[in-house]
């Protein structure tokens, strides 16, 4: 009858070199997401999502699911631990990223006191576009909010607060900024009038069906039942096709989107706010092709990052 070697893990502050807490007999088999549940018990104010644990002060963080047992220690190990800060899990990211944007963005439309003249509270602008701008980033927001609840699949990974106060920032600002300027008493229809803000209208609403469509297919990807990972595919549905050519056309669609959106208004910081997605979605996108094609040996050549054909 085989004998079981515990392990003992000692683990100091990162910066101090300080011990924090010391671990007696610790099972082998125990994964990195353990040990931080246990050094929970001795500081019930760090949460498992708030540390950060390594085997030397500089180096990679180890990841949840890795084993004790398989780690380059002894029967000793020695592990640094660092605060990640407060932390809030990915549904609740995405809701305050999102309804703040909805929000913001009506209270320029129905032109609440003291945004523009007194002399135009709570007035209507006579443009068409207006309100159909306002109807196309309402559903643009309502969208994402019902994907954030029903469609999408967060693991347990959380973000640090202070991260979020800067995406709500930056989201809530521009969101103000365009409405602003398209809500605003002296703002001027696009130049080829009812023909611009319809044709744009339409790649809008079509892009719009097409992001949702990806985001769907890749929902059902991770929770097909298939243990081996396998690479995002086409399916039956038309808007899925773009697979053939990109490995995030969840990007391309929002891009085109939002590029349909500056069309459709003729607004300088909506074309702005586009230029700024586009360049943060193309980061992305060539990072997701990249970790795609060392993955998987069979990953299709055709495939671009975001643009198909161009990169």
């Amino acid at each position: 009858m085989s004998r079981t070697t515990f392990f003992e893990v000692e683990v100091l502050d990162a910066k101090t070199r300080e011990q924090l807490c010391f671990l007696d007999k610790v099972e082998p088999h125990s994964t990195i997401g353990d040990i931080k549940s246990l050094f929970h018990k001795s500081y019930p104010h760090l949460y498992p999502a708030r540390q950060a644990l390594k085997l030397d002060p500089k180096g990679k963080l180890l990841r949840e699911e890795e084993i004790l047992q398989n780690l380059p220690v002894g029967t000793t190990a020695t592990m640094y631990f660092r605060d990640l800060g407060p932390q809030l899990g990915w549904t609740m990211v995405f809701l305050a990223e999102y309804i703040g944007p909805l929000l913001t963005y009506l209270l320029f439309y129905f032109r609440v006191p003291y945004i523009y003249s007194h002399s135009y509270a709570f007035t209507s602008s006579p443009h068409t576009v207006v309100t159909r701008a306002c109807a196309c980033h309402t559903f643009h927001y309502m969208k994402r909010l019902i994907e954030t609840i029903f469609v999408h699949r967060f693991s347990h990974g959380t973000m640090p607060l202070r991260i979020i106060v800067r995406n709500c920032a930056y989201y809530w600002g521009f969101s103000a900024w365009l409405a602003y300027h398209i809500n605003h008493p002296l703002y001027t229809p696009p130049s080829y009038g009812e023909l611009q803000v319809n044709y744009a209208l339409v790649i809008f609403v079509m892009c719009e069906l097409g992001n949702f469509s990806i985001h769907v297919t890749l929902n059902n990807l991770r929770g097909d039942g298939h243990r081996s990972r396998r690479y995002p595919s086409p399916t039956k549905n038309p808007f899925t096709w773009l697979f053939f050519f990109v490995s995030c056309p969840n990007y391309t669609y929002e891009v085109g989107a939002w590029l349909s959106f500056s069309i459709m208004t003729q607004c300088l910081p909506v074309a702005f706010y586009t230029l700024l997605g586009f360049i943060q979605m193309t980061i992305w996108a060539k990072w997701k092709h990249k970790a795609y094609s060392r993955e998987f040996k069979d990953y299709p050549s055709l495939r671009m990052a975001i643009i198909p054909l161009i990169f």
